[in-house]
């Protein structure tokens, strides 16, 4: 089968994680660049990657590329290219376009071209709610074209409608876990929890169950798409974890989404959550594990009077009840972190996140 270059997408400073779990997934000689992580690969590995990378936000095919410096000549060159291997004549495009440092720089003007050219060569309907997505981008009047095969952004796994009001990203989470050390064995508590998102991550992991098993992704509308093929590639063993999965939160309602989530998910049997400020929480019978949490950051949710106050409570309570514990705090704000009186660490990259910039902070409390 032929490999072409596969591009993971993910958050801006989480390339590293995502490439350590690239090469672990299998796939081969995985190359970091900004914003995501490529490799080489083929339509299988397309599928794979989609529904087993957790730290991934998108997966764009490059099917493509050629040289063009002027708009009348971009049609007839969209029209001479092999669409067949990809595009369906039945199933509607989308087509978005990109352009810096070209002689065509209008990128209204070579959508406008590429979408003539693709009706002249496969007769393809053209449509701005397409779930099918071409991305053109036009780079020193090279064009290089891409398939995102995802559709919707892989952060939506599929199972989890309920959200607290200022969300970690599922694929976010899954990477902090990943920075901590998380291999699936250890007991893992999240003392903000709000919808569960690291809770039921860190279960899902421990679980072996796919990220993307619940959802449905843009590839199965191409014309490279066997159904057949794919569902071998989603009949993975699962396994019961030994180990459990807490969360709390002031908010009852966080409570609620929380256990409704972790239904749909279908880790429930090995996920706990319970309703408490941060300064109640206590360690859960068993070994040390890791706290992860993402309290709120004040520039997210208001104003950041008390936010200080919130943190020294959660650090006093960690370093009274949790010695031995591996502790995580994701913030914008390394003055929040220090008031914890933990003594945190910030070895990770920073990473963006809804339009501002967080970080992990880490430390084993003694």
């Amino acid at each position: 089968m032929r490999k072409f270059e596969i591009f993971v997408v993910t958050a801006p400073g989480l390339e590293k994680p995502l490439a350590a779990e690239i090469a672990e997934a299998g796939f081969k000689k995985p190359k970091m660049m900004p914003g995501g992580v490529r490799f080489r690969g083929n339509w299988q590995d397309v599928w794979r990657a989609n529904l087993c990378l957790r730290g991934a936000v998108r997966v764009l095919a490059r099917i493509g590329n050629f040289q063009c410096m002027h708009l009348n000549l971009l049609e007839k060159q969209i029209g001479e290219m092999s669409w067949t291997p990809y595009l369906r004549s039945d199933v509607p495009v989308k087509v978005e376009v990109v352009t810096q440092k070209s002689k065509i720089y209008h990128a209204g003007a070579a959508k406008e071209r590429i979408e003539k050219g693709l009706v002249a060569a496969l007769g393809v309907p053209i449509s701005n709610e397409a779930e099918v997505v071409l991305k053109v981008r036009i780079d020193n009047n090279m064009l290089t074209f891409s398939l995102d095969t995802s559709g919707e952004s892989l952060h939506k796994r599929g199972h989890k409608p309920a959200v607290s009001k200022a969300p970690m990203r599922e694929n976010m989470a899954a990477m902090f876990l990943r920075q901590m050390g998380y291999d699936g064995s250890q007991t893992v508590y999240d003392p903000m929890c709000g919808s569960g998102t690291f809770v039921i991550e860190a279960a899902e992991m421990a679980s072996g169950l796919l990220p993307g098993r619940s959802r449905r992704f843009a590839f199965e509308h191409l014309a490279s798409f066997d159904a057949e093929a794919f569902a071998a590639l989603k009949a993975t063993d699962t396994r019961v974890p030994t180990n459990r999965f807490y969360g709390s939160d002031k908010d009852a309602g966080a409570i609620r989404m929380s256990l409704e989530n972790a239904d749909r998910a279908g880790v429930a049997d090995v996920c706990s959550f319970a309703q408490k400020s941060a300064g109640e929480i206590t360690p859960p019978d068993g070994p040390p594990g890791l706290v992860i949490v993402n309290p709120p950051y004040g520039a997210r949710l208001g104003d950041k009077k008390g936010l200080f106050a919130l943190h020294a409570s959660l650090g006093k309570a960690l370093s009274a009840r949790f010695s031995g514990w591996k502790v995580g705090i994701i913030t914008t704000d390394a003055g929040l972190a220090k008031a914890t009186n933990l003594p945190l660490e910030t070895p990770f990259a920073t990473v963006a996140h809804g339009g501002l910039t967080v970080r992990l902070f880490t430390c084993e409390v003694p």
